[in-house]
């Protein structure tokens, strides 16, 4: 074969499947980066009254303070439905946060 042989050929890209936890386009970069956290390890936590959010990674407790976030974006992810408050935690003024099942996540039994 000659190593200058060439054939062009056409090829179709298909986008992959999205996973059923895929971040939803419709929330702020700041509800979008709190979401991604989340799903990557951290957990959120909020005062008892919803404000001065913070990240702690669950592996290393190591805490991330977002600037941007506030009361207003924890209450906005609860109202989506996206969060809810996780029930027993160490602390009485701390509330943790844990994303919701999807419904593609609920109909598919995880």
């Amino acid at each position: 074969m000659d190593k200058y042989f060439s054939m062009k050929t056409r090829a179709t890209v298909r986008p992959k499947k999205q996973p059923a936890d895929e971040i939803p386009s419709v929330l702020s970069a700041t509800e979008q980066d709190l979401v991604r956290h989340v799903l990557n390890g951290y957990q959120l936590e909020t005062d008892s009254l919803g404000g001065d959010p913070l990240l702690r990674r669950l592996k290393d407790s190591e805490v991330i303070r977002p600037m941007s976030a506030t009361r207003n974006t924890v209450k906005a992810l609860e109202g989506r439905g996206l969060i809810a408050p996780a029930g027993g935690g160490d602390d009485p003024l701390r509330i943790v946060w844990h994303l919701q099942q999807t419904k593609a996540a609920k109909k598919s039994g995880q």
